[in-house]
């Protein structure tokens, strides 16, 4: 049996996923504390060792990022990261494949292909994956994978904020997309909510 295809982001209250002005050097932009519930907690999550959530945040965010086998991530999202550094990826134990229609820079790592289309990079992630889920980075990546009836839970990790400008979660979106609210889990600074793409 194989895995769910998946997409977690923390936004803003008004749908933002980065700061002002993402770009190569700044990361995921200026002004933004979309991430500051990682760091403010005392419980070590599992997966990502440098992060100490809130308990809720911990339960909630380990239970997702434990079944992460592959990611899917973006061009723009890849290069603002400036490639994920020597890790290679956003995940410390998931390989990365790259939606691009660009060839790999000098610096990508064996941890990382590079393929043209997102079914093509979905299909790639999901044979590495096996049984676990494949993880979609990005709102260029989540939105084609929606458009293309790839996408079959969402999280949202929303932030009480109002951040007024940035790169949004999703871009121009298919009519009608009906959803299933699976869990909504208040924690400090975040309330993580998990949707069901209904088909």
């Amino acid at each position: 049996m194989s895995g769910k295809v998946l997409t977690a982001h923390a936004t803003s209250v008004d749908g933002y996923i980065t700061g002002r002005d993402p770009e190569p050097g700044n990361g995921l932009g200026t002004g933004a504390m979309l991430f500051d519930w990682y760091f403010d907690g005392d419980t070590p999550s599992k997966v990502f060792t440098s992060f100490r959530l809130s308990e809720p945040s911990a339960r909630f965010f380990d239970s997702f990022a434990g079944r992460i086998g592959a990611i899917v991530s973006g061009r723009k999202t890849y290069d603002d990261s400036n490639g994920f550094g020597g890790d290679g990826s956003p995940h410390p134990t998931a390989p990365l494949f790259v939606l691009s229609h660009r060839p790999p820079p000098p610096t990508a790592t064996e941890r990382q292909t590079f393929v043209s289309s997102i079914e093509e990079a979905i299909a790639a992630a999901r044979e590495v994956a096996g049984d676990m889920d494949v993880g979609l980075q990005g709102g260029g990546v989540a939105t084609s994978a929606l458009a293309a009836g790839l996408l079959d839970e969402f999280v949202i990790h929303q932030v009480p904020i109002l951040l007024g400008e940035g790169r949004p979660f999703f871009q121009e979106l298919p009519a009608n997309v009906k959803l299933t609210l699976v869990q909504a889990v208040p924690a400090p600074g975040v309330t993580h909510l998990h949707y069901r793409v209904e088909r």
